[in-house]
Parts: C-alpha cells; structure tokens; sequence
C-alpha cells in the first residue's frame, strides 16, 4: 500500500522536500525507477526514484526495527545503478556521471523507537582484532540510512509538510487501534478505511482504491505468516538428525497452513506460491 500511495511524481517531490526540510518547485522533474523484478525472499526496494538525474532516493517503510537496513539498500542501490547506468560502457576511459544517493526509513511499528536515529553499513562490520590487526580507522565503504518513527505524534513537523504521509501515518493508527479493540484484521482495516473517508483521509486514494487497500494489507501480514514459518524451518533444521522425516511433514504442514489462510482471504493463488514456494497444484488441491 505505501509504494502504491507513493507511486506519483509529485507527491514523491513532496515526500522528500518535507524528510529534508527543503523546498522543492513543481517543475523539478522526478523519474520512479523503483525495482520490480522480484519475488518472496528476494523483495527489493519500496520506493526508488530520481530528483532532476542529480539525486537518487531511496525509501523503505517498515514496521519492525530491522538492524540490518543499510545492508540491504546497499544491495538496492547497486542494482538501481545498474538500471540507470542501463548499457553505458563502465569500462570506458570517459567518467559516467551518476546522481548522489539518499536513503531513508519511515518506521511505523509498534516497538519503541526514537523520532530519528541512523543506522552505518559499518555498524556491521567484523574487527579485525581477533586476527590481531587491531581496529582499522575510516572503512572504504559507508552508507548511512536515517530512519524516521512516522507513528502518529511522532515528526509532527515532517508529517504535516506531507499531506499524504500524514494521511497513511492516520491510516495505519486507526488500523493498529481497532486491531486492539479485539476487531478481526480484515474488519479493522476495513472500518479505518470508512473513518479516514468519513474525516477525508486519503478519502480519494481509499474510495478508487478500497478492494486493493485491503488485499495488500491482508497479503503483507501473510507475508509475516510465511516469515514466521520459514523461521521455524530454521530453528528445526538445527535439530537431532533423527526427526528428519517430522520436521519435514511439519514444514510442509506450515506451509499448507498459511496457504490455506490466504485462500480463505481471497489472495490470488500466484501470490500464495509466491508466499509459500509450494508446487501449484498442491495449493489448487486446498482449494
């Protein structure tokens, strides 16, 4: 739903101006080169795009605190070089001129989390002490990601200067509220949409958009389903040899079973293969 919201020009010109405190005319061009070619665990970029060929942004939104952020956009970032460099020779003696990346968090989960922190690509580096070379000083390769808590009451000063960032951080908060009002989640996500209509919230995004607001949301906390079951296929493949022939038939069952809860949502059997990585005519078997 965000890289949806965010998929237009101008507001990704406001998105911006309003994260770095800077003003930006409507005549300055922006190109979404945001990368599409993936699937389950190989989910790239949220939002990528260019300012004028001179600045490359790249947002993530996220709802769980992810130490690993500047890791993975360096991995976005390279291959979003790749796509703009396009057939350009590198091996040229003639310099090839590329736009000056940015990177950016919005971070909306429940967990505690300060208004703005950053996080270093070097943070996550290995010493060199325990091969005794000592620690080494300025590393050859640095990327800073700020991350941003765009919870309601967080930014104020960030999310008023973006209507549309203020509208999804409303969106999301209504959701998380009736959530905890016991409301199943399909029906929370569905009473936030009539209360942000009713309050013009994103009203014209939600009335053209309402059917697919809900499946992606409800095919993202099956995105969170499936994690969780490929994280206990790992916790159990550390397991006695032995149990083997169980651990496989319980893998399996966790897979049919969260498949099994993405039928039940109505998610396109495509998606679910892509969630579950099971054979096709398994998942038409469930059915």
């Amino acid at each position: 739903m965000f890289s949806l919201l965010f998929s237009d020009p101008d507001i990704l010109r406001e998105l911006y101006a309003a994260l770095e405190g800077v003003t930006l005319s409507a005549d300055v061009p922006v190109t979404i080169n945001t990368l599409q070619d993936v699937l389950f665990m190989d989910r790239v970029n949220d939002i990528s795009f260019e300012i004028a060929g001179t600045l490359i942004i790249l947002i993530e939104h996220q709802a769980t605190i992810n130490p690993n952020m500047a890791l993975r956009l360096l991995m976005y970032i390279a291959r979003v070089y790749e796509k703009i460099i396009g057939d350009k020779n590198i091996y040229a003696t003639k310099r090839i001129p590329i736009p000056r990346p940015e990177f950016f968090v919005l971070y909306n989960g429940a967990a505690a989390y300060p208004d703005e922190t950053t996080l270093k690509l070097s943070d996550t580096f290995e010493s060199g002490c325990a091969l005794g070379l000592g620690e080494k000083g300025t590393p050859a390769l640095e990327l800073e990601v700020k991350v941003i808590n765009i919870n309601m009451g967080r930014n104020d000063r960030i999310v008023k200067r973006c209507e549309t960032l203020a509208g999804y951080s409303a969106f999301v908060g209504k959701v998380v509220e009736y959530q905890r009002e016991k409301e199943d989640r399909e029906a929370a996500i569905k009473k936030a949409i009539k209360y942000c209509v009713d309050h013009d919230i994103l009203k014209d995004f939600l009335v053209q958009n309402s059917s697919e607001v809900i499946n992606m949301l409800m095919t993202e906390w099956n995105w969170d389903d499936a994690l969780a079951v490929r994280f206990e296929e790992g916790l159990e493949e550390g397991r006695e040899e032995g149990r083997e022939e169980g651990r496989e038939e319980g893998r399996e069952e966790g897979l049919e079973e969260v498949a099994r809860n993405a039928l039940a949502k109505g998610i396109s059997l495509e998606i679910i293969q892509e969630i579950t990585g099971l054979e096709m005519e398994i998942i038409k078997n469930l059915c």
